[in-house]
């Protein structure tokens, strides 16, 4: 424990891409770090992940690029597709030469692949840092330090706590009280497909934006192209499950995109397992720490998929943390509100962002083929693009005050 006050060790809740990001790039500044994980085994379910170039940029930074280039995939740019008639546009690409722009690159990664870099990362550093069957029931805010409290009594105390432990927080509880969700109007599905599976002119390593009145569909690789993934969007009732494990049934996606592209029906009778979740809508928090806890990812702004960066705002807040407490030391209350000003205006204005994309994707203009065409050439000018997209990928974690 702490001598003098001094900040030596960090305790995770969570072992998410988030917490794992922290903890490794703690560890790799001299920390001693814990980090509590509920589950009985590491792993993650089977979901893609887009990383752009601030993200991929951490990846970097925390010595895990070669995992970019054995375990990702790079598009070769993107297109928008209209739901209906197919139509093509080939729209202002920020991703297709990241590596230029941004000198780090745009990728998708099957989740499972990502997160296992970042645990063997963690691993390498810390061999005993991840505590597998923790799960946190509450935190003890009473005492001079933090105290983790687990499910079977046992207490952890740290000199930081912090709840990378997502949605459904138990960290966040004390700080901004009891989770109030509402349902935001859209559920989702997902699913994988072995690439090789699909027609010919579906295996074209680009991300493909499907867009419609109602809902879209979101396609792109992974795992170096070997694997396609498919999230379908829905604007509708009836389904407020939120949970990344539940499954749905083939009939019922088939049912939601009725009257959408031959290749979208193809997509979906080739999925395996069809997992259906709700998005729920949850209030960016103004104040993510109290005393010595704080939080990161999902558990302080969880955000709808609509930009694709809510793994990077998980990734980037680890990053950022480390800097904060590492340039703050000796100041608990200075580290951890220099990591709230560097990141709560940025991931705060990323889920504003997020939801005025979901209106976009689902124009009613779409409905109409000639009408799509006007509008998806004047949505996705490449000014409109730069405008949307450049301020997320240009971000640099390594350079921002803290």
């Amino acid at each position: 424990m702490s001598e003098n006050g001094q900040i030596k060790h960090i305790v995770m809740v969570g072992a998410g891409l988030g917490g794992l990001a922290a903890a490794l790039a703690l560890l790799r500044r001299g920390f001693e770090v814990t980090v509590l994980e509920q589950a009985p085994a590491l792993g993650e379910v089977g979901a893609g992940v887009q990383l752009s170039a601030n993200a991929t940029r951490v990846l970097s930074l925390l010595g895990l690029g070669d995992a970019v280039a054995e375990a990702g995939a790079e598009p070769t740019g993107k297109i928008i597709r209209h739901w209906n008639s197919g139509r093509t546009w080939e729209i202002a690409d920020l991703a297709g030469d990241s590596r230029n722009k941004y000198g780090h690159p745009f990728c998708m990664f099957h989740r499972a692949d990502l997160h296992a870099a970042l645990v063997r990362g963690v691993q390498r550093a810390s061999p005993s840092a991840i505590r597998l069957n923790s799960r946190c029931e509450s935190v003890d805010l009473s005492g001079p330090r933090p105290v983790v409290v687990l499910q079977n009594g046992e207490r952890v105390e740290g000199d930081i706590v912090v709840g990378a432990d997502g949605v459904h927080s138990r960290i966040r509880i004390p700080i901004a009280g009891a989770d109030k969700p509402r349902y935001s109007g859209c559920y989702g599905w997902r699913g994988v497909v072995p690439t090789a599976q699909l027609p010919e002119h579906l295996r074209a390593p680009v991300g493909v934006n499907w867009i419609g009145p109602g809902r879209h569909v979101v396609q792109y690789p992974l795992r170096r192209g070997e694997l396609t993934n498919f999230v379908g969007i829905v604007e509708g009732e009836g389904w407020q499950v939120e949970s990344w494990t539940q499954q749905g049934t083939v009939e019922d996606c088939l049912k939601d995109f009725a009257g959408w592209h031959e290749d979208i029906q193809t997509m979906i009778r080739s999925i395996d397992v069809h997992y259906k979740w709700a998005f729920m809508v949850r209030e960016p928090l103004q104040k993510w720490s109290s005393g010595r806890v704080t939080l990161l990812g999902d558990a302080a702004h969880p955000t709808l998929p609509f930009l694709a960066q809510g793994a990077a705002m998980a990734l980037e807040d680890g990053y950022v943390l480390a800097r904060a407490l590492e340039a703050h030391r000796d100041d608990h209350q200075a580290a951890l509100a220099s990591y709230e000003k560097a990141r709560v205006e940025r991931t705060s204005a990323i889920v504003r962002g997020s939801n005025d994309n979901a209106s976009r994707f689902h124009n009613p203009k779409l409905a109409d083929p000639e009408g799509a065409a006007q509008y998806i050439e004047d949505q996705w000018a490449p000014e409109k693009v730069r405008q949307r997209y450049q301020w997320l990928f240009e971000y640099k974690v390594d350079e921002v005050p803290v």
